[in-house]
């Protein structure tokens, strides 16, 4: 077949479209549409590996159907072979691309998103995100900005895998050597998402006394009042239960936060600190070294530089954990919204095996992890205040603004070495997120409150 246009598959409605934090995200309909899909399946197809097949898993959108469809019919336009996996966690992408040597990998998932919006992300042969060289390139085929020489010269074909999730399951029980967690309470909320695909079963299988909440795969109200951006329900079930812990997931299972049996939450800070002097008292943290990101507690940092560890801080975002676990070979790495991330377990965030890590360590010690925490560190108060800043420029620009970098630096002053300021761009939504963290709550107030205020007066102008 002949080459074609720039764009093989018709044109396309989002010739903005780039890659955030954690891939392409949006509103289904707006940002998020059949026709982009089409045209993210095709260069994809272009860009990765050519020798093996690529993999397709979703979380439990009602889109994520239209947009797995539209993405098979663009990589298979490009001559790939295709093999969609169904409901499955993020991480079993990844994993399985390792395991089955694929040349890389989707996952249709928004995340912590509401059930409004979707998004897709993209892995490479060795089961990492695409680096940005490789997202350049696929935007520049979004764009128009590369020929697609050769055309669809050739089409591929689709199957549906999902048998091969049971490889993903076994490498869960395998990460704790089927270690027994019989007769343990612990509540799991699933979030409606994808961790129903797996959660309660291998915890079952552990013996684990179990009880489920929002245990179904369900597009509607995944991420709805519940999941590891709402722990209400978790810590209410936890505490009238008498369980010893709880685990929540968020919408496509990559991330978990954990409540103890006090209703007390444990973040992923909490889950660094602990798993981390875990693994530096038996020898097993490189240089005692954790990666996090600009997020984590300066509390956390201090603790764990009062046991002799070093804490490397990277941007927000597990890509770039995962990257700096690479160069420096650290163990251990996370955000403190509950990514967590293992060298030892593959270096993708994980949330079912992290609840997994956390409920066998506790056992095996016989502690509770109420205990456990009682070990751990004393945070700062932290705040973090979203504002919904619609302009994409002034977003992203915001240290342009004279008014609020000047704000910023005067409360950077007065905390002095007690406190920290972090202004970003949500990489995901439109939203500036301000975060303050001092040693005295009534000072995070006071900045939180002046900070979110400046910048809601100076980036909203009309």
């Amino acid at each position: 077949m002949a080459s074609i246009a720039a764009h093989p598959l018709g044109s396309l409605q989002s010739p903005e479209a780039s890659f955030g934090t954690d891939g392409l995200r949006g509103r289904v309909g707006t940002a998020i549409t059949p026709a982009l899909a089409l045209q993210v399946g095709f260069w994809c197809g272009r860009v990765l590996p050519p020798d093996g097949p690529l993999l397709i898993g979703m979380d439990s959108r009602c889109s994520g159907s239209m947009v797995v469809a539209a993405l098979t019919a663009g990589l298979t336009a490009a001559g790939r072979e295709v093999w969609t996996l169904g409901l499955c966690p993020t991480p079993a992408v990844p994993g399985l691309i390792r395991r089955l040597q694929a040349s890389g990998g989707l996952m249709v998932s928004a995340s912590h998103n509401p059930p409004e919006d979707n998004g897709i992300k993209v892995f490479g042969p060795d089961g990492s995100k695409l680096g940005s060289e490789l997202q350049r390139r696929i935007e520049s085929g979004l764009r128009g900005e590369v020929d697609a020489a050769g055309g669809m010269s050739s089409c591929g074909a689709a199957s549906h895998r999902s048998e091969l999730l049971e490889h993903y399951r076994e490498s869960l029980l395998s990460s704790v050597q089927h270690q027994r967690l019989d007769g343990v309470p612990i509540v799991l909320d699933l979030c409606w998402g994808s961790a129903t695909a797996c959660g309660a079963e291998v915890f079952r299988s552990l013996g684990a006394d179990l009880t489920v909440l929002h245990g179904v795969a369900d597009g509607e109200r995944i991420n709805v009042g519940c999941g590891s951006t709402h722990l209400g329900p978790l810590r209410e079930a936890v505490i009238e239960r008498g369980a010893a812990m709880g685990f929540a997931f968020d919408g496509d299972a990559d991330r978990m936060l954990a409540v103890d049996g006090r209703g007390r939450v444990v973040d992923g800070d909490h889950v660094l600190y602990l798993w981390g002097s875990v693994l530096q008292d038996s020898g097993a943290l490189p240089d005692q070294r954790l990666v996090a990101t600009v997020m984590s507690n300066l509390g956390f940092e201090r603790a764990w530089q009062s046991r002799g560890g070093q804490l490397e801080r990277t941007p927000v975002g597990d890509q770039h954990v995962h990257a700096a676990m690479v160069s420096s070979g650290a163990a251990l790495g996370g955000e403190q919204s509950g990514h967590i991330l293992s060298s030892a377990h593959g270096l993708a965030g994980d949330g079912v095996l992290t609840a997994l890590q956390l409920a066998t360590l506790c056992h095996g010690q016989q502690m509770t992890l109420a205990d456990w925490l009682d070990r751990s560190f004393q945070a700062y108060p932290q705040k973090l205040v979203n504002v919904r800043v619609p302009d994409l420029a002034r977003r992203k620009g915001w240290a342009e603004c004279a008014p609020l970098r000047d704000l910023v630096d005067e409360a950077e002053r007065s905390m002095a070495n007690d406190g920290r300021v972090l202004v970003r761009a949500s990489g995901t939504e439109p939203l500036l997120r301000v975060m303050v963290e001092a040693a005295e709550s009534d000072v995070v107030e006071l900045w939180t409150g002046r900070l979110a205020e400046a910048a809601d007066r100076h980036l909203n102008v009309a």
